[in-house]
C-alpha cells in the first residue's frame, strides 16, 4: 500500500510519549515544535500519489504498489529506479531532511536480500527479518533507527567501577513471549514523525557485551518507551519568510529511553551476539543501500548550495570577479563529481548477494567520505560569498507592513541587480543555511551522521581489494632486476 499524507499524520497520534524538557507533548502533528515538519513528512507521502511521480516513487509487485525504497534490486535498472526515487524525495527538501522515510527503509530492504546472515548458532532470526521487511513494505512504514550507545557510556566498565547503573540499552530479561529491554539509545532523528524505531548497534561491541547486542524493532508508542527531544529549533521560527529552512525542515533528534519495554520475539533480529549485531549491516547490502540514499540526499543539498552561491554573487555583482568565477567553477566541478560518483555506483554495481545486485560499495564509501569531509568547506564558501550582506537586512519581514518603512526599505536596499524584497528573501534563506541554529545543527549532523571520519575510512579500507594494488607494484617491479656488474 501507499499511505497518504493525512493517513501518516493520523498514524502519529497514537499515544506516544514525547518530552520537550518537562513538557509532555499531546499531539506531535499540532504542537508548534513539530507541526510544520510533520507537514513536510506528509508531503513526502502525498507526492507518491501524483501522476507524474507515481512511477518514480513506487513499483508494482504481485498486483500491489509499494514505495520504491522497498525494491530489492536484481539488476542495474532496479538500482537506477531506487536512486531516482531517492533524488526525487531529497529534492523536495533540498537534502535538508536527512532521515526521510526512504533512509532506514533502505537499510532493512538491503538486509532482506540476505536474511541468512541473521541465523546464528543459537537463534534463527532470518524469517523475522524477512517478515519485518514485508511489514514495512505493506504498511508503508516510516522508521528511524537508534543504533548508538549514549556518549560516555560506551565502556560499561567506567560505570561498573563506580557502582553506577550502566545507562546503555540492554536486555534485562526474557521469557517465552519475548525480551524486556531497558536503557538509552541515541540518536533517533525524526522519531517523532516515525511509526517505528529500529534499535541496534552500528558501533563495535566487545564480545562480552552480549546483553547490549540486542537488535529489534519497536513501535514509537510502545509502553515504557519515551522520546526525549533536543531543544526544538522550529520554535525559533516566527514565519517562513524569515526562517524558510527552520520553518519546515527541523526533523528533530531524539534520545530513546526504554523502561521495561517488552519486545515480542518476532520483532527480534539479533540476540546475545556482539559481533553479529554490527555485521548484519556490512555482511548484507543494508549499509550500502542506506548510505547510497545519504549520498543522493547530499547531492541535492550541494545543488542548493551551488544555486545559493550563484544567486548571492549575482545579487552583488561579484559574479563578474575572476576569483569568484574560479571559486564557482570549482564548486560546479564538485557537484558534477558527486553526480558522477553516484552514477558510478550503479554502473559498477556488484552482483551481491545471490540473485541480487547492489551499488558498488567501495564507490559508495568514497562518496560518503567526500560528503562528510567537504560539507564544512562548502558552507564556508557560501558564507564568504554572503559577506556582511546577511547582517545588512532588516530584523524581519514586518518592515513590509509599515508604509513608511516599506518605502525606505525598497528605496535603500535595492541594488542594480535585484529588488529590495527579493534581496532580503535571498539573504534570509542564505542565513538560515549558514548562520542560524538550524544551520548549526545541519553542520553537526553532516559531520557525524555516518560516524566519525575514521569509521567511514575504515569502511573504505575494508572494501578495497589491496591485493590488486599490491599486484600493480609487483608487476612493475617484476620488469627489472639487479643489473649485471660492469
Amino acid at each position: 500500500m501507499l499511505k497518504t499524507g493525512i493517513e501518516h499524520l493520523k498514524s502519529l497520534n497514537d499515544g506516544r510519549t514525547v518530552y520537550i524538557g518537562n513538557e509532555k507533548v499531546k499531539d506531535v502533528t499540532k504542537h508548534p515544535a513539530f507541526c510544520n515538519a510533520a507537514k513536510t513528512v506528509a508531503s513526502l507521502y502525498d507526492i507518491k500519489h501524483e501522476p507524474g511521480s507515481r512511477d518514480i516513487l513506487s513499483f508494482e509487485e504481485d498486483g500491489e504498489r509499494y514505495s520504491m525504497w522497498f525494491l530489492r534490486a536484481k539488476n542495474r535498472d532496479d538500482l537506477r529506479k531506487r536512486s531516482a526515487a531517492h533524488k526525487k524525495i531529497a529534492d523536495l527538501s533540498s537534502g535538508l531532511f536527512g532521515r526521510s522515510p526512504d533512509h532506514v527503509a533502505s537499510f532493512v530492504t538491503g538486509m532482506s536480500t540476505c536474511p541468512s546472515v541473521f541465523n546464528s548458532e543459537n537463534y534463527k532470526f532470518g524469517d523475522n527479518l524477512l517478515a519485518y521487511y514485508k511489514h514495512m513494505r505493506e504498511n508503508d512504514i516510516f522508521a528511524t533507527y537508534a543504533v548508538l550507545p549514549p556518549q560516555a557510556a560506551r565502556n560499561p566498565e567506567f560505570y561498573e567501577k563506580q557502582n553506577l547503573p550502566v545507562p546503555t540499552l540492554r536486555v534485562v530479561r526474557e521469557d517465552d513471549d519475548g525480551v524486556v529491554i531497558s536503557g538509552m539509545k541515541m540518536l533517533a532523528t525524526s522519531a517523532v514523525f516515525c511509526n517505528e524505531i529500529w534499535i541496534g548497534n552500528l558501533l563495535p561491541l566487545a564480545p562480552t557485551q552480549v546483553k547490549e547486542a540486542i537488535t529489534c524493532a519497536v513501535p514509537c508508542n510502545l509502553e515504557g518507551l519515551s522520546l526525549w527531544m533536543r531543544q526544538p529549533i522550529a520554535l525559533n521560527a516566527e514565519n517562513e519568510f524569515d526562517s524558510p529552512l527552520t520553518w519546515k525542515y527541523d526533523e528533530t533528534d531524539v534520545l530513546v529511553i526504554c523502561d521495561e519495554v517488552k519486545v515480542p520475539w518476532e520483532k527480534v533480529f539479533v540476540m546475545d551476539d556482539a559481533i553479529l549485531a554490527r555485521e548484519i549491516y556490512i555482511k548484507t547490502p543494508g549499509h550500502c543501500y542506506g548510505n547510497h540514499q545519504s549520498n543522493v540526499r547530499f547531492w541535492s543539498k550541494l545543488q542548493l548550495i551551488l544555486g545559493l552561491c550563484s544567486k548571492i554573487t549575482k545579487s552583488t555583482g561579484a559574479d563578474q570577479i575572476p576569483a569568484v568565477r574560479e571559486s564557482m567553477g570549482r564548486m560546479a566541478a564538485q557537484e558534477a563529481s558527486i553526480s558522477a560518483m553516484i552514477h558510478g555506483q550503479i554502473e559498477a554495481a556488484e552482483n551481491w548477494p545471490d540473485d541480487y545486485m547492489t551499488f558498488n560499495r567501495r564507490m559508495m564509501y568514497a562518496t560518503l567520505d567526500w560528503c562528510t569531509d567537504n560539507h564544512s568547506a562548502l558552507i564556508d564558501e557560501l558564507r564568504t560569498f554572503c559577506g556582511g550582506g546577511v547582517f545588512q537586512m532588516p530584523a524581519n519581514v514586518h518592515v513590509m507592513h509599515d508604509k513608511k518603512l516599506r518605502g525606505d526599505f525598497e528605496k535603500y536596499f535595492q541594488t542594480p541587480q535585484i529588488g529590495a524584497l527579493d534581496r532580503m528573501k535571498l539573504f534570509r534563506l542564505a542565513w538560515d543555511f549558514v548562520g542560524s541554529e538550524f544551520a548549526g545543527r545541519q553542520q553537526q549532523y553532516e559531520k557525524f551522521y555516518a560516524g566519525a571520519s575514521f569509521i567511514i575510512r575504515n569502511h573504505s579500507h575494508r572494501e578495497t581489494d589491496w591485493t590488486y594494488f599490491d599486484g600493480i607494484v609487483d608487476d612493475f617491479m617484476s620488469n627489472y632486476d639487479v643489473p649485471d656488474p660492469k
